[in-house]
């Protein structure tokens, strides 16, 4: 059993921070991928950052300057830093993690968190 757990959302005025954290827990093994995704009402899920296992890093082209992906290997963590919010940028916030969750049989899964609200406005 893999669990992701979500923190750091909130109601922020234009221009603040917010730091996003989302921790794995229980079977895993090994990590590739982590990224944030972010879906606001009527719309699709869109990615807005990666992450590889080398810290190989993505953003989408709206955040790009503003936010910074990150992720702690040892506490099988990853964070989202956001700067200069805007309103455009609310949405529930989701994690997404490729992990290996048995090494025998070697086996990769998708895993997504439970979601974040983010609402920027004044």
């Amino acid at each position: 059993q893999v669990q992701l757990v979500e923190s750091g959302g909130g109601l922020v005025q234009p221009g603040g921070s917010l730091r996003l954290s989302c921790a794995a827990s229980g079977s895993v093994f090994s990590i590739r991928s982590m990224r944030w995704y972010r879906q606001a009402p009527g719309k699709q899920r869109d990615l807005v950052a990666s992450i590889s296992s080398g810290g190989s890093t993505n953003y989408t082209d709206s955040v790009k300057g503003r936010f910074t992906i990150s992720r702690d290997n040892a506490k099988n963590t990853v964070y989202l830093q956001m700067n200069s919010l805007k309103p455009e940028d609310t949405a529930v916030y989701y994690c997404y993690v490729l992990l290996m969750d048995s090494v025998w049989p070697q086996r990769w899964n998708e895993h997504w968190g439970q979601g974040t609200q983010v609402t920027v406005s004044s």
